[in-house]
């Protein structure tokens, strides 16, 4: 799976955004099928997504953003049939809303399973929105569910669907979802194979509030989130993204470990801070980010 820092939602019963969206410069585009599409217009928005994706798949460019579909929940009785629908060529990902239960994951992964060998299609990934205090509490058994499930997204909006659940507050400094949070992060982290992206920030206006709550994110260890329009792009990236001098603190660190421990030296010293092997992993991780 592709590294994601920014991931725009589209809805995806509005072709022109859909295209829009495509051809923009975040990492990946979540075509929507779930909370932005009317439930009259469900089967609509289907064939809408499925033609955006195989016309992006054949006019393929370099820079060109992951694709990812939001479907239905599981308890919608939609998710079936939304499968089956959007997995064609070109697809990145199922991203699963108001995940909670393990057996739905499952299910869906096995569905894939099928639909990948009857199609003639491979690598599409699973991603995990967490949306629910049930979800948070199962967080680490939904993201072992299947080696599919690549991604986590936490639902952070205000007055969104965790909030509800919770019954908590809300604030941009976020003591009211923490625990949440942090949670997830632990749980994406141990499980593996999972990349761990923020939710929603639902106030186009405050942009002030974006970059303090994203760079609390990013501290946290969050690598990006979605979005809701372009316009939140640079804040999210600056916010997620490293800075040159602590990129270039990574390199010399990197650079200079090596050279000791093929003298034999496997404890350094560099701008009066103890470099040893956690070090050293910690600086090859951080630049593994860098964009």
């Amino acid at each position: 799976m592709r590294y994601i820092r920014t991931a725009l939602f589209a809805p995806g019963i509005n072709p022109k955004v859909m295209a829009k969206a495509l051809s923009s410069s975040v990492d990946a585009v979540i075509l929507d099928l779930e909370d932005s599409v009317p439930n009259t217009s469900k089967e609509e928005a289907r064939q809408l997504v499925k033609q955006a994706i195989m016309e992006a798949h054949q006019q393929q460019t370099e820079n060109q953003p992951y694709i990812m579909v939001r479907v239905n929940a599981a308890d919608t009785g939609m998710l079936e049939e939304d499968i089956k629908q959007i997995c064609v060529a070109g697809l990145g990902m199922v991203f699963i809303p108001k995940a909670e239960h393990v057996v739905d994951i499952q299910k869906a992964s096995q569905q894939i399973d099928a639909l990948e060998k009857e199609r003639g299609i491979s690598q599409i990934a699973i991603g995990l929105q967490i949306e629910s205090a049930l979800g948070v509490y199962n967080c680490y058994d939904l993201l072992k569910a299947s080696p599919r499930v690549q991604l986590s997204s936490l639902g952070t909006a205000q007055d969104g669907d965790l909030q509800n659940s919770l019954g908590c507050g809300w604030s941009v400094d976020g003591p009211e979802m923490l625990y949440a949070r942090s949670k997830v992060l632990l749980d994406s982290r141990a499980a593996g194979n999972v990349t761990p992206i923020d939710g929603v920030f639902a106030d186009l206006q405050d942009e002030a509030g974006l970059y303090a709550e994203s760079s609390l994110s990013a501290k946290l260890g969050y690598v990006g989130r979605t979005i809701i329009h372009p316009k939140q792009i640079e804040l999210v990236e600056k916010a997620y993204g490293i800075p040159p001098q602590v990129i270039a603190y990574y390199e010399q660190v990197v650079h200079e470990f090596e050279i000791a421990e093929k003298q034999g030296v496997a404890a350094i010293t560099i701008a009066g801070k103890l470099v040893d092997y956690a070090m050293y992993r910690q600086a090859k991780r951080m630049l593994s980010l860098k964009k």
